[in-house]
């Protein structure tokens, strides 16, 4: 199916900003929803809505059928070896903080040593540096090359017997690097550390095998692959999550509670304390099933194809400067002369499109890269080369309305 085919699926899609046609280049902040999640929501609450693995009744059977096939599907997406191993959560961000608590703060010690990247979303930091308070740990940084690429060499000897835990982005939302994930595993096993994937960028634009990858975590976020804002999942290794104690507490996640002490459920339900989040987790469900249609591989090749256009295209404009290796995810990251990348975002809105600007959540990245902010494009499934060419039409318009050399 043909990108302006797929286009027509998703809804919002199909209007006017400020007097011009919508051109959506803003997927790694979130992406658009098709018919089939939208429609899938709208069912749950008007045919079924109702709490799970509470009631007998009709309904709430239904609904627990519909949401554990959910996880049944986020199993089988991420080549998962059994559902115990799928946790659902808020998002990325909440994922990335119950394993620092869960099993960072529980398992660390002064001594011990945490490896990130300075290209790390802020969600892959902030709660590295709070482990490292709370224990004594020492949080320690991969080195990137001048591409934006980690430095594999350095990471030999950074990665030490120290190590305890990596925590990497599989793919920047800044550069659009593809992160070496498989071998930065064997790396950190090699010297007895976990693996932590943000895989927040990588799962919506690339077929991914846990097991093949043999990260220990993994997680992600379903509102950038097509489904609801508020649902993602955390996968982890069954032994490490049957070892690690919950951090919320409360209904849904006991098995027995006494006057003074408690009991969990078992995997995957000791975490996820209350009511789940159902509609959201049913919609990921759907999301799946749209984009595994569509095919992961085929997505890819697409966004590739958006990438190479991109580069051809914007190279045209001078003093236009792109950010990040070639090889690389559906991310173009850009500087246009010196003119504010709000600046440059304001006036494409003006024209009906949607980009990012600002620091992504990557302070570290934009000291290393020494701006202050940027301007980016992120494309996904429904994005057509008639995108990029408005796109290339606008900065040149902006070039023009700031003036040569502004």
């Amino acid at each position: 199916m043909h990108a302006a085919e797929i286009k027509k699926l998703f809804p919002l899609l199909d209007q006017h900003v400020n007097g011009k046609p919508l051109v959506y280049l803003d997927s790694a902040a979130t992406s658009q929803k098709p018919y089939t999640v939208i429609e899938k929501l709208d069912d749950y609450y008007r045919r079924y809505n109702s709490n799970v693995h509470r009631g007998v009744h009709t309904l709430g059977t239904i609904a627990t059928d519909e949401y554990e096939g959910a996880r049944e599907k986020v199993r089988a997406f991420l080549g998962a070896a059994s559902t115990e191993e799928i946790i659902f959560t808020r998002g990325t961000t909440t994922a990335l903080n119950l394993v620092a608590r869960c099993y960072g703060t529980a398992n660390l010690t002064e001594g011990d040593e945490i490896v990130i990247t300075p290209m790390e979303h802020h969600s892959n930091i902030i709660p590295w540096q709070q482990v490292a308070k709370a224990t004594g740990a020492t949080l320690k940084y991969l080195t990137l090359l001048e591409d934006g690429t980690i430095d594999m060499n350095e990471a030999q000897t950074t990665i030490t017997s120290n190590t305890k835990i990596v925590s990497v982005m599989q793919v920047s939302n800044v550069l659009g690097t593809i992160n070496p994930i498989k071998e930065l595993t064997q790396l950190a096993h090699k010297h007895g550390a976990v693996m932590v994937v943000d895989g927040a960028q990588g799962a919506p634009h690339m077929k991914v095998n846990v097991q093949e990858l043999d990260c220990d975590f993994y997680a992600f976020s379903g509102h950038k692959l097509g489904g609801p804002t508020g649902i993602g999942v955390l996968y982890g290794k069954k032994q490490l999550l049957q070892n690690m104690e919950p951090y919320e507490f409360g209904g849904e996640m006991i098995d027995f509670v006494g006057l003074y002490e408690s009991t969990w459920k078992e995997l995957p339900w000791k975490f996820e304390g209350g009511t789940p989040i159902i509609a959201g987790a049913i919609g990921l469900g759907a999301a799946i099933d749209f984009i595994e249609d569509l095919g992961l591989d085929t997505i890819k090749a697409h966004e590739q194809e958006l990438v190479s256009y991109s580069f051809e295209r914007l190279s045209e404009i001078d003093g236009l400067t792109i950010f990040g290796p070639k090889e690389r995810a559906g991310v173009v990251t850009f500087q246009l002369d010196d003119i504010h990348p709000h600046d440059i975002a304001t006036v494409l809105d003006a024209e009906g499109i949607a980009v990012r600007a600002g620091h992504h959540c990557a302070q570290l990245l934009m000291k290393w890269l020494k701006v202050s902010a940027t301007a980016r494009a992120s494309y996904y499934v429904y994005n057509t080369k008639e995108d990029i060419d408005a796109l290339k039409d606008g900065l040149v318009q902006t070039k023009e309305y700031f003036g040569d050399g502004f």
